[in-house]
């Protein structure tokens, strides 16, 4: 009987460190799959935002075909979006301009002119299925697409804070909110240490106090065109701030407000003009269902 109890006793004992010990198994690898799993979310965090600093921009102004640029919006934000990010490089906004029903302007962000000059290559002249699938159609619809500016972020703070904003998935149809303005400052030389201290400590509080809050501001990029097969505006030096604003309404409110302020008509709109080389050009734009930036 002892021996039997013993046994019994030993039978339990085996299957119960039996049951423990996968169970152990299974709690180590889910542990081990769950680290691994937030490893990855944490990776891929990493990615996403070093992709979404975005000192070099391209300002680019499309003239489409009359009557398409609705069908032009439908094809970009189902087809050039994801397949450009996969690359490198970061879509921060596409719009409507609102002055303008045969424009389309979007925004196209780089880490730096080195990654700009890797990714453009392998979405345009490397056999990316998207653009190669889909370049004929696009291209079908636009007149020009050479009126592109390339900048650089003013200072390193400068640059569009892209970091908590999210994209609407493929297939939304309705608008992103918002409205952003793109003043477009011509100079007769690029904007020097000079003109940026001018605009953060002359600009910037008479903008701030009339209501109006720049969201980046760029200088031209100075250094050579990397991908020469997307020709850019060289040799214009310019300067442009953007701003988002809740509607059209909201923008011409506060715009009045700053050329109504004495300081800003009787000093800070006499020394900007002075700086200039032409008028100081806005554009009005309206953002399309998936962009980046919107309100």
């Amino acid at each position: 009987m002892s021996s039997r109890r013993s046994f019994l006793q030993l039978g339990f004992g085996s299957a119960a460190l039996a049951a423990l010990a996968n169970t152990q198994a299974l709690a180590a690898a889910s542990t081990a799959l769950f680290r691994n799993h937030l490893a990855q979310e944490l990776t891929m965090a990493i990615k996403d935002e070093h992709q979404r600093d975005c000192p070099v921009l391209e300002l680019r102004q499309y003239t489409l075909q009359p009557g398409t640029r609705e069908r032009f919006i439908a094809l970009f934000e189902r087809e050039f979006i994801e397949s450009q990010e996969e690359l490198g490089m970061t879509v921060i906004g596409q719009f409507r301009d609102l002055d303008d029903p045969n424009r389309f302007v979007w925004l196209r962000g780089f880490a730096d002119m080195a990654s700009r000059g890797k990714a453009l290559p392998a979405f345009y002249a490397a056999p990316a299925p998207a653009w190669k699938a889909h370049r004929e159609e696009a291209n079908s619809m636009i007149v020009d697409s050479d009126n592109v500016l390339l900048l650089h972020a003013a200072t390193p703070q400068a640059q569009f804070a892209l970091s908590r904003l999210a994209r609407t998935a493929p297939g939304a149809a309705e608008n992103a909110r918002g409205l952003l303005a793109a003043t477009i400052y011509y100079l007769d030389a690029p904007a020097d240490a000079e003109f940026v201290d001018f605009f953060e400590h002359e600009l910037v509080p008479a903008l701030t106090a009339s209501g109006i809050k720049p969201a980046a501001y760029f200088a031209t990029e100075t250094s050579a065109n990397n991908f020469p097969r997307l020709p850019v505006r060289e040799n214009e030096p310019v300067f442009v701030w953007f701003a988002l604003y809740k509607d059209q309404g909201e923008y011409q409110q506060h715009t009045a407000a700053l050329n109504d302020a004495p300081r800003w008509r009787e000093s800070i709109a006499p020394a900007l003009r002075h700086r200039l080389k032409t008028p100081p050009q806005t554009l009005c734009l309206t953002p399309t269902p998936r962009s980046l930036l919107h309100v």
